[in-house]
């Protein structure tokens, strides 16, 4: 695998503008259509000068790349991985498949084994009480729904199974003491720790290369971009077609309130016109509104003096007091304490009655009178004097 810096002809931190123009130029140079001569040798070369400008166009994909160069360059991480595992990095370029066909060497063929060996990799390491299913890569006719999406949407968020404890660098059983002991235990879970999360980012960062190739995966985002312009396109020729019914339905309404005003004038001046000749003009009825009125306010000043009559009445003046109806005053003529208030006013009587004589006829009164009060008890005249 030739480093995609050298396959340009830049240097490492060349900028974005600089590689777009090695690019075109190179890729001018080499494309097949102008090297009919050897042009198998040209589509090689120009598909290698495609696929390095797509890694290091992207920067996300440039900076993985930066990171791990030297790996990729020798096919294997250097001796880093000393188990049985699959060799991922040999992976991460165009030059591993030929096409996007289902032949022995095409797109599909070659990642849908890459994936088959990796989950037969992970298979042996999980317990048979919790079997896990992993989802295939597929064909090139592979519905998206059922196969694609349900794939990348696993394998993006991959978490290995494996234990990594070939990557442990001490023996704890070769440690002194139990705090020795502690300290390797802590020491070869940061060890593993470490070889396991660098083992779920290349996974993921494959699965990110490869669905960025993908040919399914262009087409359903094509497909789902003119669904979204045809709703949008459906959904504004709808407002259009509401806009025009209710400006059709504004001008209908307004003609037929116009036609109605117009026939509520017609109608109102018919009606005048009919009771002018039935009644006249309406001056008498002036004269007769205003008699009507005289009237109502004499009843209403009848109705006072009724009322003031009827307040006097009902007013009891050996107790001071003004009564609601008639059968409270009957109730309070009743009671106890109007019987006292009764006696003694007539007692205050006679005795300016004393002071000054009365004719006879006035003296048998007060002798009944007198008689007729000896009944009522007298315990609380002292208290009414005072």
């Amino acid at each position: 695998m030739k480093c995609h810096y050298e396959v340009l002809g830049m240097r490492r931190d060349a900028t974005e503008e600089e590689l777009k123009r090695a690019y075109r130029r190179l890729a001018l140079r080499w494309h097949p259509d102008k090297n009919l001569e050897n042009a198998e040798e040209a589509a090689e070369q120009f598909k290698l000068i495609q696929a390095a400008y797509d890694v290091l166009s992207d920067p996300q994909e440039r900076a993985w790349y930066d990171n791990h160069r030297e790996a990729l360059l020798k096919g294997r991480a250097d001796g880093e991985y000393q188990d049985d595992s699959l060799d991922l990095l040999c992976y991460f370029t165009v030059s591993c498949y030929s096409g996007y066909g289902d032949d022995e060497k095409g797109f599909f063929t070659v990642y849908r084994q890459v994936f088959e060996k990796i989950a037969e990799e992970e298979m042996e390491y999980m317990t048979q009480e919790d079997p896990e299913e992993f989802p295939m890569f597929g064909y090139s006719q592979s519905d998206y729904d059922t196969v694609v999406h349900p794939f990348y949407a696993y394998w993006q968020s991959f978490c290995t199974q494996k234990t990594f404890a070939w990557k442990e660098e001490y023996d704890t059983r070769q440690a002194s003491n139990r705090w020795e002991k502690r300290v390797m235990e802590r020491e070869n879970k940061k060890m593993r720790e470490k070889a396991r999360k660098e083992r779920n980012e290349l996974i993921r960062q494959l699965v990110a290369f490869i669905r960025k190739r993908d040919k399914r995966v262009q087409a359903h985002r094509k497909f789902v971009e003119e669904q979204n312009a045809q709703k949008a396109r459906k959904a504004e020729a709808f407002r259009r077609q509401q806009k025009v019914k209710q400006a059709k339905l504004a001008e209908q309404y307004k003609e037929q309130s116009w036609i109605t005003m117009s026939d509520l004038e017609r109608e109102l001046q018919e009606m005048e016109t009919q009771y002018e000749k039935e009644f006249g003009d309406g001056s008498d009825g002036e004269e007769v509104l205003e008699e009507q009125e005289k009237k109502g306010t004499e009843d209403k000043l009848n109705d006072k003096t009724g009322e003031a009559e009827f307040v006097d009445r009902l007013y009891c003046p050996a107790c001071d007091k003004f009564l609601k109806s008639r059968k409270t005053l009957k109730n309070h003529e009743k009671s106890k304490k109007h019987r006292e208030m009764v006696a003694l006013l007539r007692q205050q009587l006679e005795e300016k009655k004393e002071k000054f004589p009365a004719p006879l006829d006035d003296a048998n009164e007060v002798k009944k009178k007198k008689e007729e009060t000896e009944d009522v008890p007298k315990q609380k005249y002292f208290k009414k004097k005072k």
